[in-house]
């Protein structure tokens, strides 16, 4: 099943993302400031910063939920190196898990229908939607491969939290995406909920595909994770080798509260 997740670039490839001096305005205010940032294929990127900070305008940016203010110098977003998509084709390149795709999934939908609408990007099968034998096969590989294959029949609504976000990440998974897209991905997860949702973020890291986690917490960081964006007000504030981003004085300012990291075995955790 690794072998076919991996989907990593090649030297010669575009890098999956390229943004130079992309500013979004929301509402009159400024809520990216003139970004330049550049994620290559197969590479596993953390985008970390408080609630507000423009990380998930980031992503939104990325998904063309929200679109770059026009007319900017040097203005240029690629992704794969493409500046215009359609959005459906868009879809299938990423793979999205969020909180409020969690709440949206949170009905009387079985999770093999939930796994299988990720070919469709709806949530459930309707009836113009024509599952194939392969796309059935698919999904049971991805529930195989992320351990899940006994919630199959479980409705979405029965779930706990840390089920239901698996389970999500398989809907992401199902078609066979460039990058899975994580943001704010542990909420409301309890310790072994945590433990095994890393181990599923972990496993498909190591199948070559491109990690993009957002978050504000630093326990979220996987070990496979070896470069961190820091997000301050809708700027880059660092971007580089997670060891030396990940310092206190750095997150400290970040946060403008005196921090402490401490790392262990690959994790990062902070305290005040």
């Amino acid at each position: 099943m690794t072998e076919k997740l991996k989907n990593a670039g090649t030297e010669n490839s575009p890098a999956l993302l390229e943004m130079k001096n992309v500013t979004v305005v929301r509402s009159g205010k400024k809520i990216l400031d003139s970004v330049s940032l550049s994620i290559e294929k197969g590479e596993h990127v953390a985008i970390i910063g408080p609630n507000g900070s423009g990380k998930s305008s980031l992503i939104k940016t990325l998904t063309k939920e929200y679109h770059p203010l026009a007319g900017a110098e040097g203005l240029v977003l690629k992704i794969m190196g493409k500046e215009t998509w359609h959005v459906f084709d868009l879809r299938k390149l990423l793979g999205i898990v969020s909180g409020e795709l969690q709440q949206t999934c949170c009905r009387e939908i079985t999770v093999f229908d939930v796994i299988l609408s990720g070919f469709f990007s709806s949530i459930g099968i309707y009836y113009n939607h024509k599952v194939t034998p392969e796309m059935e096969a698919r999904a049971e590989e991805i529930l195989e491969f992320l351990e899940i294959s006994h919630l199959s029949d479980r409705f979405m609504h029965e779930l706990s939290t840390g089920e239901a976000r698996r389970v999500l990440i398989g809907r992401a998974l199902v078609h066979d995406p460039q990058a899975l897209i994580l943001d704010e991905p542990a909420n409301s997860l309890d310790l072994k909920a945590m433990h095994s949702f890393r181990e599923s973020v972990r496993k498909i890291a190591g199948s070559g595909k491109n990690v993009i986690l957002v978050t504000h917490n630093l326990q979220d960081v996987i070990p496979e994770i070896s470069r961190v964006v820091l997000i301050k007000e809708g700027k880059v504030f660092r971007d580089g080798n997670k060891e030396k981003v990940l310092t206190d004085a750095n997150l400290s300012e970040l946060f403008s509260l005196q921090v402490k990291v401490l790392e262990k075995d690959g994790y990062y955790q902070a305290w005040s």
